[in-house]
């Protein structure tokens, strides 16, 4: 007797980056019958991030009109009820927040064929939202079938909130080992320090923070930043204020599939999170890039930036541009230990952070739900 496969439906805004397809092709190389769904391009505050189709051997993608594009709560899908009711998944998953239009938007209309749905969370900080999205929240905890946590923090959070069902930590996206890797064997000497940021240009990233400590160093470094966003002026007049802005460069977004080479670039990848009240750094996914790119990191101490670093890196409390400044001290001076933690951090993806890992527990997941 031949065993159908199972059908999934994903609908995720991230999926537009195109080397977090990878996820996609090794879920479907488990057997996976794949449908994803993704808007044309998605808007943020660091600008437009157009579709890029990098890796799509083996599911399927499907290219959906997006409204209220670049709002985050609002958005919704034009023609999802047809794709899903054409397609009769046996399970939707729903790559978004429970507070969010597009989750309502995707839950409805799976329970309307009587499919099971997951939804997938970063959020990690005990929010009360107003009318209407609370009631959207309270709804979608009660329909949906499963739960995927991108950390245990949010686990606790959606716990807190009244969510009772199944649920499951697991990143949302790996990493691809063999597109993010050292460009050799041995990290190699060369002549000056070059220290890197990636990610958006807002103050709760802390950038400003990595700016006052680079200030302090001495002898041949250079601080290199690329990302986008509302903050960038002010870091700039930072830089200049400090007496550092010829030694520091703001490079321009790249296409995720330049991304690799600009690591083999840097000598330290730092992400110097700074909590607020609404925010909190979720995951980092910069760090596991670097350290599968065997580039040592440091974090601040932010939300999940010390679980995803482990023993393999510096980790520092927030705001504190002197601890800051030592560790990019010690580490510009001592070659040995940035060998060696570039050798700890490679392995440490390799252990935690795969695509490949992710997308297996995630159809041990699916499997589960229809069990």
């Amino acid at each position: 007797m031949t065993i159908k496969p199972i059908r999934v439906l994903m609908v995720s805004k991230a999926c537009v980056v195109g080397i977090y397809q990878r996820k996609l092709e090794h879920i479907a190389q488990h057997g996976i019958d794949l449908k994803v769904v993704v808007p044309p391009a998605w808007q943020d505050e660091r600008g437009t991030t157009p579709l890029e189709r990098a890796y799509t051997t083996g599911y399927t993608l499907d290219v959906l009109p997006l409204r209220f594009n670049g709002n985050f709560h609002l958005h919704f899908y034009r023609g999802l009820r047809g794709v899903i009711r054409d397609f009769k998944p046996h399970i939707v998953h729903i790559d978004e927040e429970p507070y969010n239009l597009a989750t309502w938007q995707c839950l409805y209309h799976a329970k309307q064929i009587g499919a099971k749905a997951l939804f997938f969370t970063w959020q990690n900080i005990l929010r009360q939202y107003p009318i209407p999205f609370r009631w959207g929240e309270r709804w979608v905890l009660r329909h949906s079938d499963y739960a995927l946590v991108g950390t245990d923090s949010a686990g606790e959070v959606w716990r807190a909130k009244g969510y009772t069902g199944r649920m499951k930590t697991i990143p949302q996206f790996g990493t691809d080992t063999d597109l993010f890797k050292p460009q050799n064997e041995v990290i190699q000497r060369r002549n000056g320090f070059t220290i890197g940021y990636i990610g958006r240009l807002v103050e709760e990233k802390g950038v400003q923070i990595l700016l006052q400590a680079v200030a302090q160093l001495s002898g041949d470094w250079s601080l290199r930043i690329l990302g986008s966003g509302p903050y960038q002026a002010t870091l700039v007049q930072l830089a200049s204020q400090l007496g550092i802005l010829e030694r520091v460069s703001f490079d321009s977004p790249l296409p995720s599939q330049q991304i690799p080479a600009y690591y083999h670039r840097l000598d330290v990848l730092v992400l110097p999170s700074l909590t607020r009240s609404n925010w909190k750094e979720q995951f980092g996914r910069v760090l596991v890039e670097a350290m599968s790119s065997g580039v040592p990191v440091i974090g601040s101490d932010s939300g999940a930036i010390p679980g995803v670093i482990g023993e393999a890196g510096f980790v520092v409390p927030e705001a504190n541009v002197n601890a800051l400044a030592d560790i990019l001290m010690t580490l510009q001076s001592d070659f040995s230990l940035r060998a060696h933690l570039s050798m700890l951090g490679r392995e440490r993806v390799l252990q935690h952070f795969t695509h490949e890992q992710i997308a297996k527990e995630t159809v041990a997941v699916y499997h589960e739900m229809l069990d």
